[in-house]
């Protein structure tokens, strides 16, 4: 029980923010007289916040890199006045353009990633003088909103799985299909490296702290999956999107050389430079991913409205940037996790929200977020001096 006890311990940081977003999600549930947590207003939740959750999966890889990203927001609108006027200008297909999207969003990325890298100029300024460009390019680009897209690209974010498999006691079997196989995925993955760890003579952590551990996001995720499984129209369409993107960017951050090479430049620059790592090839490439998900999150943008207009995505990269603090991220760089900002994402969202429903003026909204995320930064700065200290 001791060695459990000092496991769980050893792990209250990464329980902390899922319990935070618990204690502000039963907040909110009270305050809100039981209305956040309606099915309908969980769907929207995901379907509202999933351009937050892209871009906080680039910026984390770039803050743990040591850098910072003040361009995304521009980025996103625009990427989606340009794929928007590929479709209804250049009559291109809403997938092709979908694509093209993207790439251009890469580009733009590349762009700024070879001052970043190759020139040496601080990505502060590089990325401040794209937050400009764009949103110039974006208002050039977009003059007057352009509407009127094909069904199936405004189904990219407002559309929902479809049902094919029925209903059962009034819920989406789909929706409840897939919690149950996110929910084996993470038992089976858990259990692997848990084996891989002692087959390599590793520490191991106590098998009933990685039961309760199991225990505890098994009931987290299997009751979303029935909250959502209720909704109107099930899994949203986007939450695919999104968790593709959490799975491949973990397996990146925590399985590859590159994911390695990031924390490795965030933790040590000089020491991981003598290791080898290509630095600058490094910092090329993730500001050439960070510009490609900032255009899946203009493509998104874009089909959530309905619309592209050159003011959208405005303080977008603040909302990411918190959500990567707020998830764990330390300020100065080799610390951080792509799930962790997710949760970052969600309590951002969960305030938005609860207080959207409670009808507090947006202006008190900007003062609580504001002051959740200081709070996020102090907590995160103080277990480091106290972990110094011991």
């Amino acid at each position: 029980m001791t060695t459990l006890r000092q496991s769980l311990g050893a792990n209250v940081r990464q329980f902390g923010i899922v319990g935070a977003l618990f204690v502000i999600v039963l907040l909110f549930q009270v305050l809100t007289d039981g209305k956040l947590l309606l099915s309908n207003n969980v769907a929207s939740l995901i379907q509202q916040n999933a351009y937050v959750m892209i871009l906080a999966i680039g910026m984390v890889i770039v803050i743990i890199a040591g850098h910072i990203d003040l361009s995304v927001g521009s980025l996103v609108a625009f990427v989606g006045g340009a794929t928007a006027l590929l479709m209804k200008e250049a009559g291109l297909p809403w997938l092709l353009a979908v694509v093209l999207g993207v790439a251009l969003g890469a580009l733009a990325g590349a762009w700024q990633g070879f001052w970043v890298a190759y020139v040496g100029i601080p990505a502060f300024i590089v990325t401040l003088g794209g937050w400009l460009a764009f949103r110039g390019a974006a208002i050039l680009l977009v003059g007057v909103t352009v509407a009127g897209f094909e069904p199936g690209f405004v189904a990219i974010s407002n559309g929902s799985v479809p049902n094919v498999l029925g209903y059962v006691a009034n819920r989406d079997m789909v929706t409840l299909l897939l919690g149950g196989l996110t929910i084996a995925a993470l038992v089976v993955s858990q259990l692997r490296a848990r084996r891989a760890r002692r087959k390599h003579d590793l520490q191991v952590e106590p098998l009933g702290a990685t039961v309760v551990k199991l225990a505890v996001f098994t009931l987290l995720v299997g009751y979303f999956a029935w909250v959502l499984a209720g909704s109107r129209g099930g899994t949203p369409i986007v939450l695919l999107i999104v968790g593709v993107l959490i799975v491949a960017y973990s397996f990146v951050m925590n399985r590859t050389v590159f994911g390695r090479n990031v924390y490795a430049m965030g933790g040590n620059l000089l020491a991981a430079i003598l290791s080898g790592v290509n630095t600058k090839t490094m910092n090329f490439w993730i500001f050439v991913n960070i510009g490609a998900l900032a255009g899946v999150a203009g493509v998104v943008t874009t089909s959530k409205a309905g619309a592209a207009t050159a003011n959208a995505g405005t303080m977008y990269e603040l909302d990411a940037i918190a959500a990567c603090f707020i998830g764990g991220t330390a300020v100065t760089g080799g610390i951080g996790k792509v799930s962790g900002v997710i949760v970052g994402a969600l309590i951002m969202g969960v305030l938005n929200m609860g207080l959207s429903i409670m009808r507090v003026d947006p202006a008190w909204q900007s003062v609580v977020k504001g002051l959740v995320l200081i709070l996020a930064v102090a907590f995160d700065l103080i277990n480091k001096r106290r972990a110094g200290t011991r």
